[in-house]
């Protein structure tokens, strides 16, 4: 039972850093950014990139490549999403064509081969003679850790005010001198850069591969519509339930079945409660 109240803490958090960004972007813009799980993908390889290749030390490459691929998401924001931002359909189709950019590209630099990520931490932890490896330990505090900044930023902060308030009423901001592109320049580029953190975080012990982005962009969407599209405490709350959810299914049960969680978790929510827990309004 504790290893799974440890392990299961540990994917909620890290499920929470990965879906706070998509809920941000959909808060701000009422649009679904399919390029989510890209930015996750490139967080581990460049991370890769940066410290194989660059020989960086990995405490260093770790945060440059979330400050790369926060870049690369203002980039998409303004060059494709920008210029679509009033037809959501739109939207989806070119981040969809993003993501496959993306995955292609990769492919094309790194090749289709597993790459390993050295642990940041390599020794273990023992928390009541559970053995938690260190770069568990070390992706549970920093998710908890960005996800505290990002409360105090929203909260906090005069940009943070203006995210918050485009969110709730984009016309209004915009009347009181607050730009929507600005803001929601500021919004891709912290979706990316947390979706990013989270993989560079999981990448030690994860698959790093170009189709990587896929499930998480799945489990990212899966959050979302449990909490309540656009919804800040609906995405912790789901992150929380789905990661426990999934950890409790592979001790209880087997690791195979843990990808159907998400799917079902999706179908009751649609059938049940399409809302989600909290609403598209609980947001901000």
């Amino acid at each position: 039972m504790l290893e799974i109240l440890l392990y299961g803490a540990v994917t909620s958090a890290v499920y929470a850093l990965l879906a706070i960004g998509f809920t941000l972007v959909f808060g701000v813009a009422r649009v679904l950014n399919l390029a989510h799980g890209s930015f996750y993908a490139l967080g581990a390889y460049l991370t890769f990139a940066f410290g194989t290749r660059l020989g960086l030390p990995l405490f260093a490459a770790g945060p440059c490549a979330v400050i790369a691929v926060a870049g690369f998401g203002v980039v998409v924001e303004r060059v494709f999403v920008r210029p679509l931002r009033r037809s959501p359909l739109a939207v989806l189709l070119i981040t969809l064509a993003v993501a496959l950019l993306v995955e292609q590209g990769l492919f094309l630099v790194f090749g289709s081969e597993v790459r390993n990520v050295p642990a940041f931490v390599a020794a273990n932890v023992s928390i009541a003679h559970v053995d938690l490896g260190g770069q568990r330990v070390l992706a549970f505090v920093v998710s908890l850790a960005l996800l505290a900044a990002l409360r105090t930023f929203l909260l906090g902060t005069r940009n943070g005010a203006a995210i918050l308030a485009v969110a709730q009423d984009p016309e209004g901001a915009q009347s009181v001198g607050i730009d929507p592109n600005r803001t929601f320049s500021l919004v891709m580029a912290l979706s990316a850069g947390l979706a990013a953190a989270a993989g560079v975080l999981v990448s030690p012990f994860l698959t790093v591969q170009p189709t990587m982005g896929l499930l998480p962009m799945i489990k990212a969407f899966s959050i979302v519509i449990l909490g309540g599209l656009g919804s800040i405490p609906g995405t912790l709350l789901a992150a929380l339930a789905l990661g426990y959810s999934e950890t409790a299914v592979a001790y209880l049960t087997s690791g195979s079945y843990t990808e159907l969680v998400s799917l079902v978790a999706i179908l009751l929510t649609l059938v049940l409660r399409p809302s989600g827990f909290l609403g598209a309004r609980a947001a901000m």
